[in-house]
């Protein structure tokens, strides 16, 4: 991760709070956000980050990203680059897509609730069958 970068990311960090057990030193969170996008770049699973790497362990990468979640770290940082990136002109609208179901009407239209369903009865269940249960074993 560039310097740069990281100088847009760590502000909106939410500051540590105290160990409340001794114990490993704490992952500075440079690390920690390297060992996230590893994760989910590569897809492999939280448990699996290699300690080699020098980003923590998985779980403490995994808790850092529920927190900062929870935190609205995200969030704020799309707000940041979108900033950025309007300033320097080089946001292309050109190729933007707006999805009604996820934003307002701009007349600000009456606020309503969920969507109801307009067919009677449960739906289908697309996990069983109403056939007889399937068996594992070939012999009967």
């Amino acid at each position: 991760m560039s310097d740069e970068l990281w100088s847009l990311i760590e502000p909106l960090l939410p500051e540590p709070g105290p160990k409340l057990v001794a114990g490993r030193p704490r992952v500075p969170g440079r690390q920690a956000l390297c060992g996230i996008w590893f994760v989910l770049h590569t897809g492999i699973q939280w448990e699996y980050l290699p300690q080699e790497l020098g980003f923590g362990s998985g779980m403490t990468c995994w808790r850092r990203l529920a927190a900062w979640n929870e935190a609205g770290v995200w969030e704020k940082l799309h707000l940041v680059l979108l900033k950025k990136l309007r300033s320097a002109k080089q946001l292309d609208w050109s190729r933007a897509v707006m999805d009604s179901s996820h934003v307002r009407a701009a007349l600000r239209g009456p606020k309503v609730g969920p969507a109801r369903s307009t067919a009677h009865g449960r739906a289908a269940s697309t996990t069983s069958s109403p056939t007889a249960r399937a068996s594992r074993s070939r012999c009967h």
